[in-house]
């Protein structure tokens, strides 16, 4: 018996340009864990949501004593919506500034985008 996921996960480009830097096994263990949370598991050690933010959520993989981080957010429209915005290779304590403002920036392009399609198919 196969068990429907809770939750759909859109990478974006920024996401798969990240992911297709990093070696093949710690793109596995990242999948591994973006799985688990798509199918209900809740864990704070790889899913959770981002200190200091309104509604970013990180993806948190340890492979190799490398912390690969994917930031996320919901779509507000779509319940089950999950999208990345980035990913990037943690070296200190706190998420850096600069990758907060980086994903703020996609999520606030993705939205821009999803209004023009929206009125575009309203005609």
């Amino acid at each position: 018996m196969k068990i429907k996921p809770q939750y759909k996960v859109i990478y974006s480009k920024e996401t798969l340009d990240f992911l297709a830097s990093i070696t093949e096994e710690a793109k596995e263990k990242i999948a591994f864990n973006v799985d688990k949370v798509t199918h209900g598991v809740k864990d704070n050690e790889i899913f959770k949501k981002l200190d200091g933010t309104d509604d970013l959520w990180e993806f948190r993989t340890l492979y190799n004593r490398i912390k690969y981080r994917l930031l996320a957010f919901w779509d507000t429209d779509e319940r089950a919506l999950i999208i990345t915005t980035h990913g990037f290779i943690k070296k200190t304590q706190k998420t850096p500034k600069k990758e907060i403002e980086r994903a703020e920036e996609i999520k606030k392009k993705y939205y821009e985008k999803k209004l023009a399609d929206s009125k575009a198919k309203k005609g």
